[in-house]
């Protein structure tokens, strides 16, 4: 189970402007790729296009075989709900939601919800929020949020982890919180994790780090 792009590149507007130009990767199954760069560099946009967020202008992204491109609407969204997992910056909690609710959004609309929360509910203790799961977003602190998202990224225990810039919004202290609760997500469920991030100390945690320029992997 791999992840690999041929011959990659997207590009915005017109004229067309190449964010991405020409990228080859891949990505092994348990791998912890790190993705690195000064802004602007293109790690983001080629995070969106490994996790089938966004489209390439051209060239081939296949996982476990599978080329996304060709999978219906439908079929592309049952494929990230049961495979792949994302964290971003911002938490995008829903905040008329409790933070268990949140949580068990990705099962809900897969409909496996009694079977999830089981293991939801052992992530909310495992991760020190154990007292939040009847909180609306709003009354959690940051690092709280940023941790009851990653558990709805983690409770469909997807494949793929895709995290882009998860400790950007955080202090230190939360910010090694959320990396060690990926780190183990990749170790000791072997889940393979893709990081972008702009903290080198976070980077060379990976076993395999990718740094861009200007849409080139140098």
């Amino acid at each position: 189970m791999t992840i690999v792009c041929k011959k990659l590149i997207k590009s915005f507007g017109e004229p067309a402007n190449e964010i991405i130009k020409g990228i080859d990767l891949e990505i092994k199954n348990g791998e912890f790729m790190s993705i690195s760069g000064r802004s602007g560099s293109g790690k983001s946009t080629l995070l969106y296009l490994l996790s089938t967020l966004d489209t390439p202008s051209s060239g081939i992204i296949t996982i476990d075989d599978q080329e996304p491109d060709k999978l219906s609407v439908e079929e592309l969204h049952k494929f990230r709900n049961q495979h792949l997992g994302f964290v971003f910056q911002f938490h995008y909690l829903l905040p008329e939601l409790t933070a268990l609710e949140n949580a068990l959004l990705p099962a809900r609309k897969n409909g496996n919800q009694d079977e999830i929360s089981v293991f939801v509910n052992e992530l909310f203790e495992n991760f020190d929020v154990n007292s939040t799961k009847n909180k609306l977003p709003s009354q959690l602190s940051g690092g709280e949020q940023q941790r009851v998202a990653i558990i709805r990224a983690l409770s469909m225990k997807p494949r793929y982890l895709f995290a882009d810039e998860p400790t950007g919004n955080l202090d230190s202290v939360n910010g090694k919180i959320v990396m060690d609760i990926l780190r183990k997500a990749n170790s000791d469920w072997g889940m393979t994790l893709v990081l972008v991030t702009h903290e080198e100390d976070y980077a060379k945690m990976a076993e395999t780090e990718i740094f861009l320029k200007d849409g080139l992997i140098i």
